[in-house]
Formats: structure tokens, sequence, C-alpha cells
């Protein structure tokens, strides 16, 4: 096996800023049914629990690799950075070709940043940056 076979096919990164504590995306991330809705392709296994800073798991299912959620305490909120370094595994053991890694690589990006919004909108619940969330408003 030569070295760009061993080296993920996908690596994908994402930054999306919450106006949410560290604490909250944690308690999220630390669902492993939010793991089935949010990647129900594939099979996680945390090998590095960080608390609120986040999780790295092993993946298994669709793609083989590993990937991460890294939480960084930003200002009044979290930056939520994503990796994914993951090779989607085919059938009969080749590589994907490169238009396939190209769609699997946009398919993946785009879902990342779904979650990510996904998760800005539900929590933060209207919430301006600089301002305290609603419950704190008197």
């Amino acid at each position: 096996m030569s070295g760009s076979e061993s080296q993920p096919a996908l690596d994908i990164v994402d930054e999306t800023f919450l106006t949410v504590p560290p604490s909250t995306l944690a308690a999220v991330f630390a669902d492993p049914a939010a793991w089935r809705r949010y990647w129900p392709d594939l099979v996680l296994e945390v090998y590095t629990d960080r608390g609120e800073r986040g999780l790295r798991w092993t993946v298994r299912g669709a793609l083989v690799g590993t990937m991460e959620v890294w939480l960084e305490p930003v200002l009044d909120g979290t930056l939520l950075h994503y990796f994914l370094r993951a090779t989607p595994v085919v059938a009969d053991g080749t590589r994907p070709s490169g238009a396939r890694l190209r769609r699997e690589f946009d398919r993946r990006a785009r879902a990342a940043k779904a979650i990510a919004l996904n998760l800005k909108v539900t929590l933060e619940d209207g919430r301006a940056a600089g301002l305290p969330p609603r419950s704190a408003v008197g």
C-alpha cells in the first residue's frame, strides 16, 4: 500500500459560532442517540471524551476513519469545530473514484454545516451575541 492510499480520502473541517456555553453543546454531543440522528450511516466509538471540550470518535460503517467535535470557549459562546477524516467504504475494497469522492465530500460537508446551524437555531433561541440568554432577561 502506498502512502497516499493510507491517507483518508475525505478531510472535512467546519467551524460555527454559537452563543451558548460549551457545556450546552457538550451535553448534546454526549448523547449517543444524537449521534444516530446526526450520522445514521456511521458507527461511532468514543476514543477521547474531553468533557466540555468535546469528543473524538473512531468511525465505521459507510466511512472508516476518525471524527471530532472540539468545543472552544470564545467570548460569550462556543466555537464548534468539526473534523472528519475518513474514507468511504466501497464494496469491492477499492478506493472511491474522484467524482464519487467529490460528491461524498460535498454531501458530508453540507451535512456537518446543517447540523451546526440547526443546533445554532435551536440552542440560541434567538439570542444575539453579547446579549444574555432569554431566561436571564428581566
